[in-house]
């Protein structure tokens, strides 16, 4: 299971048990909240009521006035109201009075009237001074029956002579309660909802920032040219940078001591020439002879040269994980700036040049390395190229690469050869002399080409060989 699920599932755990936590909080408290809520209310009520029928209550004229009419008048009431989207068409209080001995002598219902509600809390508290209420279902069987009643006192100078009490059923508050409910789980399943999705695109985040982080690590193992990934500061930004740092100290030690043993090896052979040469220069021997050992040390140390020249130029190419600059090099000028260069040659041999390159095409690169590059290319070819043959150049666009190829007039390249031609160090016998390069021409070329996400490739063709470079 990979990292970033693993955080997901922990993520939404933990938002899971939140969230049922407080909303299983929440919820048991909505229906005590309201119903608390509408006690104080009918506390108000209640009292409110005491203090207008004292007098008619104190007189014994409650049944004879027009109190029976009122209250009988407040129940067929219907208010139409809407309370927060819901609709109210009728009233749902009952109030009820009864004397110093708990008899009812008053109640809005019309039912109660005569009867003995001593024993009910909200008579009986109430009329022993304290605070009288009750909740008691209308039927036994149903237990959303249930009816609120809140008792307040009528006195007279002091003294307590009667009950005035209001009652409310729960199930007018119940519509309210369940909107509510319905509300807040609806609110409570968004916000889970957005905590996950959250909790979803961090994971993801992290996830794809760490296999940003192990493809870069997994491609330096491998040995391919990558750049190292760029993170918006964070933990993550001191990680890639330290992993590019240890890569970087890691390959400069591996490449140093590389480079110095190949150096080491190389330098041999021409260092043993120079030396013998030298040796035999002590003692005395014909002029032709001399100048024949003096012409070998001067071709020798122009070979070392060489040599540490492409060395150092192959180093800095392969130590770079990507372009210092990528601008539009027009690339049939550039071809004719590298043919001025070798004009000499090409005139001593007396070679045919041939150029089908657009003025307009332009390669998308460096153009310190691409002139090296090509320049490269060129040499190579003219000490292939036999007198009186021919270099071609071509150029065109396929779909959004750039196809750069180079013709020359040569013997065809050996079947074991082909694939060994970029080699470091691999090289063929010059037509002309006999003697191998340096063998690091080619290879810059290649490392020149990937640098730019290019690709190169040499073949035999029909009546010479063709190098074939595509890039963006």
């Amino acid at each position: 299971m990979s990292l970033g699920i693993r955080i997901f599932l922990v993520y939404v755990l933990f938002i899971g048990l939140t969230g049922y936590f407080v909303l299983n909080t929440v919820m048991e408290e909505i229906r005590p909240g309201v119903r608390q809520s509408t006690e104080e209310t009918l506390v108000d009520t209640a009292n409110l009521m005491a203090e207008i029928l004292r007098d008619d209550f104190k007189a014994g004229t409650l049944n004879q006035n027009r109190w029976p009419e009122l209250l009988k008048a407040y129940g067929e009431r219907q208010p139409k109201a809407s309370i927060w989207g819901l609709a109210k068409n009728q009233v749902n209080h009952r109030i009820y009075v009864t004397d110093a001995n708990g008899i009812v002598v008053l109640d809005s219902s019309g039912v109660a009237v005569g009867q003995d509600y001593s024993r009910w809390n909200d008579v009986l508290l109430t009329l022993r001074g304290e605070y009288g209420a009750r909740s008691s279902r209308s039927d036994p069987s149903d237990a959303n029956s249930s009816v609120m009643h809140v008792g307040a006192p009528i006195r007279e100078n002091g003294q307590i002579i009667g009950v005035v009490t209001v009652a409310k059923p729960n199930s007018s508050l119940q519509p309210y309660v369940d909107r509510t409910e319905r509300r807040l789980l609806a609110y409570g399943a968004g916000l889970i909802g957005l905590g996950l999705l959250f909790g979803a695109l961090l994971s993801w985040w992290l996830s794809a920032a760490l296999r940003r982080l192990t493809a870069y690590a997994q491609a330096v193992s491998e040995g391919r040219r990558v750049e190292v990934p760029h993170y918006r500061g964070g933990e993550m930004e001191q990680l890639a940078t330290a992993v590019e740092h240890m890569r970087t100290q890691l390959e400069g030690k591996a490449y140093v001591e590389r480079y110095v043993h190949t150096l080491t090896h190389e330098l041999k052979s021409p260092l043993a020439a120079i030396r013998g040469a030298a040796e035999l220069l002590q003692g005395e021997m014909p002029l032709a002879q001399r100048q024949r050992f003096v012409s070998n040390i001067d071709s020798e140390s122009v070979r070392m040269q060489q040599l540490i020249e492409r060395l150092l130029n192959l180093a800095q190419v392969e130590q770079r994980q990507g372009l210092e600059e990528r601008v539009g090099v027009p690339l049939a000028a550039l071809v004719d700036e590298l043919l001025s260069a070798q004009a000499a040659r090409i005139e001593g041999k007396q070679l045919r040049v041939e150029r089908a390159i657009p003025v307009d095409l332009e390669l998308m690169g460096e153009p310190f390395l691409l002139r090296q590059a090509l320049g490269n290319l060129l040499e190579n070819a003219l000490d292939f190229t036999p007198a009186n043959g021919l270099l071609r150049f071509g150029a065109k666009r396929v779909g959004e690469q750039i196809e750069f190829r180079l013709f020359n007039l040569a013997e065809t390249i050996p079947e074991y050869a082909l694939p060994r031609l970029s080699e470091r160090f691999y090289s063929l016998p010059r037509p002309d002399s006999g003697r191998k390069s340096t063998g690091l021409g080619l290879n810059f070329v290649e490392e020149v080409v990937k640098l730019h996400g290019g690709t190169l490739s040499i073949g035999n063709v029909e009546g010479g060989v063709e190098v074939v470079i595509s890039m963006a």
